[in-house]
């Protein structure tokens, strides 16, 4: 049964029956094993109201909150907000795929098995913090209520930021948590909405947090000074490494392990590969000969192709060319699956082999976990994908927003976790943003970079899943300040 909590003071019984209707709240006790640990906790599936300045409710949010019951001083005690992005994903993806106490049913790779369902996480970062998982409005069971709410106050880069900081404020006076070192943690265009949090809360709500936690990021609005084909050219270690994973380089460079072949990859791309398409039409024709062959011995695409491309391979065009010859596709979130389409010719692939799989097993697995393992009763579709546009990504400065929350606040770190198998975000557009987020260097010593051997969610893969999880704690374990140290330079 759903329980509803206590109601504010309102001016009419209308608007009174609506905040009874966007706040609700089921609890129950569980146990998990943890790293050969048993942890308790409660987990607490329910709703808060997203409430504008004059404290009217426009819109209702979902989460699931889960909280170890075996800790008894919770100054000390990290609580983690976790998002996933689109924009216009439910927070599914970490939720039963990474740091949750419960993980989906799928094979070690990630693949999608039946009976759908969930079972223990035991790499669950929960022994170390407490963990909220937040659906951001019309995604999961979140819906917009007021019939005066614009889409516009939530559907956008600073919007979007602004609700759910002021949500996350709420939710840590309710819980009593303003003690706690506080962290953020999103996934993709969650990343966004994360850099963009640790500013608005330290700005505006007097929030100030211990870290954010970058899950296959975003570039965060930040514009390093480059040539238009920047990001294509970014990606060529994403694609040698996709291409070593299908076994197609050249037999000198096939027979190395991934992690000696990327750094040569990368040095190749800052130092000769960005400059060179940089000089555009004016590239000597002999130059031009000689990056080509070099991306596509990188690449496994063919050199005459590259050239076709003025150098650049566009992404749709790679997931489609890499194993045409064997009639299959790659994927983009994660380019160790393979689909097929129902023609071999064309330059994009017909779907996403990657994410039709990932649809395949979550669907099924939160609806049952929610409902009939949380007991979080409504009519309500779970919306793992809801309807958000037109998103407005004007006035993106997020990447900008977090180096100025690291320089206002000594005591936050980030880190950037990625795939070397996505194509949708790579890892090496990752750590290019990371470098140019603070060009100073001064906060260098509180940004730490981890690359995997997966996609996009990279956790996925059962490895990748427990050195990710292992990742964290150390973060969180390096962020937490001593008793008593001063936040100083």
């Amino acid at each position: 049964m759903v329980v509803l909590l206590f109601s504010l003071d309102t001016e009419s019984a209308a608007a009174q029956n609506m905040l009874l209707e966007a706040e609700s709240a089921v609890s129950s006790e569980h146990t998990v094993t943890i790293l050969g640990q048993r942890v308790p906790y409660r987990a607490t599936a329910g709703t808060l109201p997203v409430l504008n300045e004059d404290g009217k409710v426009l819109a209702s949010l979902f989460y699931v909150f889960y909280e170890r019951t075996d800790v008894r001083d919770k100054s000390r005690r990290p609580l983690v907000f976790s998002f996933n992005g689109g924009p216009g994903s439910a927070s599914v993806w970490m939720h039963i795929g990474y740091t949750g106490p419960r993980f989906l049913n799928i094979d070690d790779e990630g693949f999608p098995v039946q009976p759908y369902g969930v079972a223990e996480n035991p790499h669950s970062i929960l022994d170390v913090a407490d963990i909220v998982f937040i659906d951001p409005v019309n995604t999961g069971f979140s819906r917009i209520l007021s019939a005066d709410a614009e889409r516009s106050q939530f559907f956008g880069v600073n919007a979007d930021i602004n609700y759910l900081a002021a949500w996350i404020d709420l939710f840590v006076s309710r819980h009593d948590r303003w003690r706690s070192p506080k962290y953020l943690k999103g996934e993709s265009y969650g990343t966004t909405r994360v850099a963009g949090l640790a500013r608005r809360l330290q700005s505006a709500h007097w929030m100030y947090l211990n870290g954010v936690i970058l899950v296959s990021p975003t570039e965060m609005g930040l514009n390093p000074p480059a040539m238009e084909p920047r990001s294509e050219i970014l990606k060529l270690p994403y694609y040698a490494a996709t291409a070593w994973y299908h076994g197609q380089l050249e037999p000198a460079l096939q027979q190395q392990d991934l992690y000696d072949i990327l750094p040569v990859v990368e040095v190749f791309t800052i130092n000769e590969y960005l400059p060179a398409v940089a000089m555009g039409g004016f590239l000597d024709e002999e130059r031009r000969t000689e990056i080509a062959a070099q991306v596509a011995r990188f690449s496994g695409i063919d050199a005459q192709h590259i050239l076709n491309h003025n150098l650049t391979i566009p992404t749709p065009f790679f997931w489609k060319e890499l194993l045409r010859h064997e009639g299959l596709t790659v994927g983009r979130l994660d380019s160790r699956y393979r689909g097929i389409d129902r023609m071999d010719a064309g330059d994009r692939y017909d779907h996403d082999p990657a994410l039709t799989s990932w649809n395949h097993s979550f669907t099924p697995a939160i609806n049952y976990y929610l409902r009939e393992v949380l007991g979080y009763r409504t009519d309500l579709r779970y919306n793992i994908f809801g309807p958000v546009h037109p998103w407005d990504r004007s006035n993106d400065s997020t990447g900008d927003d977090l180096r100025r929350a690291m320089g206002e606040n000594p005591f936050l770190h980030v880190m950037i976790q990625a795939g070397y198998y996505d194509g949708a975000t790579d890892y090496f557009s990752a750590k290019y943003a990371m470098w140019n987020m603070d060009r100073s260097g001064k906060v260098r010593d509180r940004l730490r970079f981890e690359g995997y051997r997966s996609g996009h969610m990279m956790y996925l893969r059962q490895e990748d899943l427990a050195t990710s999880n292992q990742h964290i704690r150390e973060f969180i374990r390096d962020s937490i300040s001593e008793p008593g140290e001063p936040a100083r330079y």
